[in-house]
């Protein structure tokens, strides 16, 4: 397992790094979590990241830092915890399990139960606990990206394809190419602006009645079990449409525009996961309760803390 992750990073940090999502959506998840999260809640985290009042990005401007930390000598410990190797069989058949996937060295599920202890342990230093939050804003983007919850080919770093005249991997394009594509850039004005369109769209729009089963059965107590139900989510979609077909059907092809199409959807509906669900996890680490802005009482998740 040793093997395989330092495999993992060093095909990871050649030319571009596939970092779940890539810098444009994991700042799109911080910047909804921020458009739900309480007041309280917001507070809390401006303090625990020294951010001022008056900061606007204060999450989606660090969601990118355990993507440069785990490609530092202090931080290449961590690079395990920004997957979960799920040994199953797509296109056919697509699962995770715990005790199966997560390595000895941890994956992103355990990172999640053990950053949620951290973030709220009075004894850590200011350093420390600043580091857990961040930790969190990142990871809770990772697990929605499906690949991120997939073993094959070390997560599709070893399928080559073609997207736009570019040869990269299937990783690197469910990352990076395709939601900039989307977008049309990757800088924080952008991650701003898709932030705004998927908020919208989680409160009023195409999402509206989905929201609820995001979120549903959240509990701090028990974060390994509800952090494999994101990892598990994500998951389905390996099978279709990220390998529909199998992997024969991706590798070494040009992938066009019928295959972008089909991502589509799914990209946005992912990030707008990451962001709701961070949100309401931040909320119900800080107060007990994952209660949203602009969501109903009887929509309220409670955790005894």
């Amino acid at each position: 397992m040793i093997y395989v992750i330092e495999l993992f990073v060093l095909l990871s940090s050649l030319a571009a790094p596939s970092a779940a999502w890539g810098n444009l959506g994991h700042m799109t998840v911080g910047a909804i979590a921020q458009d739900f999260v309480t007041a309280d809640t917001a507070s809390w985290a401006r303090g625990i990241l020294n951010a001022s009042a008056t900061n606007s990005s204060y999450l989606a401007s660090v969601a990118t830092w355990a993507d440069s930390f785990r490609y530092t000598s202090e931080g290449h410990y961590s690079a395990p915890y920004h997957f979960i190797d799920a040994k199953d069989s797509p296109p056919n058949s697509c699962s995770v399990d715990y005790n199966r996937d997560c390595g000895s060295d941890g994956c992103s599920v355990s990172a999640i139960a053990n950053y949620t202890q951290r973030v709220t342990d009075g004894r850590l230093s200011a350093e420390n606990t600043q580091e857990a939050l961040k930790f969190l804003v990142h990871l809770l983007g990772d697990i929605t990206q499906p690949l991120h919850d997939e073993a094959l080919e070390l997560g599709g770093n070893e399928i080559g394809v073609t997207f736009d005249g570019t040869k990269t991997n299937l990783h690197h394009i469910w990352d990076t190419n395709m939601p900039e594509k989307l977008i049309g850039g990757d800088s924080l004005t952008d991650a701003m602006d898709w932030a705004k369109n998927l908020t919208t769209a989680i409160k009023t729009g195409d999402y509206a009645s989905q929201k609820d089963s995001w979120i549903k059965g959240m509990d701090t107590d028990d974060v390994v079990t509800s952090a494999m139900v994101w990892a598990t989510d994500a998951n389905t979609f390996v099978c279709n449409p990220v390998l529909k077909g199998g992997e024969s059907a991706v590798d070494g092809k040009e992938l066009g525009t019928d295959y972008y199409e089909a991502a589509v959807p799914i990209i946005n509906e992912q990030i707008a996961k990451g962001g709701y669900r961070l949100a309401a996890w931040l909320n119900l680490i800080h107060t007990g309760s994952a209660q949203l802005v602009g969501k109903s009482a009887a929509a309220t998740l409670t955790a005894d803390l």
